[in-house]
């Protein structure tokens, strides 16, 4: 649980970090986004949860990160 927690909070933090350090841009950033259809969000965001599965899989894994 504490490892989870700590996941949790390091997430907030990098989500965090592009609102802070360029507040200007994530405007224009998510003004962009609205112009994406649903149907590609949703690719993009499987794409990534894929990507992160397997980061994950190969730092736990495969030890190639350590």
């Amino acid at each position: 649980m504490k490892l989870f927690v700590t996941l949790i909070g390091l997430m907030m933090v990098m989500e965090g970090l592009p609102y802070f350090a360029f507040p200007e841009k994530m405007k224009t950033f998510l003004a962009e986004i609205q112009k994406i259809p649903p149907a590609g969000l949703r690719w993009i965001g499987f794409f990534l949860m894929c990507l992160g599965l397997t980061l994950c899989y190969m730092a736990q894994r495969t030890g190639l990160f350590s």
